[in-house]
């Protein structure tokens, strides 16, 4: 049981407290730059690269923790507004650096149909400028980035109210 309270707590922190970048050097990408291209597994494995987006906007959001109070309140917003983003050509891509088989539970249980992808050795985490050491724990901070259709990020929102996150992207997106 105290177990348990002190995973509630630590989750809940997670939504309102900042957390320091884990490396110095990790650099966020600008307005108006090329989205630094990856390719990352998602829930089911199944490679997922920036490129296959190319002709559409793409909503790449970065967040901490699967499973936790803020993660799932922000999936789940996402989740909700799928239809409105589909309506407007874009794509929905959440990374973190959890496992594969973290995603698959989380999209299980959550009912979640877009795509997480599994960043666990850190690599575009960190290229998005968005490694962070929380107590210890290295994680993703919650950052989104819009890119347009033709590759460039339009949009970047740091220290995201999972609240409102989902509502705040949609209506950026022409």
């Amino acid at each position: 049981m105290k177990k348990l309270l002190l995973v509630a707590l630590a989750a809940a922190a997670m939504v309102a407290l900042p957390v320091i970048p884990a490396h110095a050097d990790d650099i966020m990408p600008a307005v108006g730059q090329k989205a630094p291209t990856f390719t990352l597994p998602s829930q089911n494995g199944t490679p997922i690269s920036l490129k296959q987006y190319r002709g559409k906007w793409v909503v790449l959001y970065f967040y901490p923790r699967d499973m936790t109070s803020g993660c799932t309140i922000e999936a789940h917003n996402f989740q909700d507004a799928l239809k409105d983003f589909e309506a407007k050509n874009a794509v929905i891509l959440g990374v973190s650096v959890d496992s594969t088989s973290m995603h698959q539970q989380f999209c299980a249980k959550d009912g979640l149909t877009f795509h997480l992808l599994s960043d666990t050795d850190h690599k575009v985490v960190s290229e998005y400028g968005d490694l962070a050491n929380y107590n210890g724990v290295i994680i993703a901070n919650r950052t989104t980035f819009l890119i347009n259709p033709k590759g460039k990020i339009v949009k970047v929102w740091t220290r995201v109210d999972p609240h409102v996150a989902a509502s705040e992207v949609l209506a950026a997106i022409p």
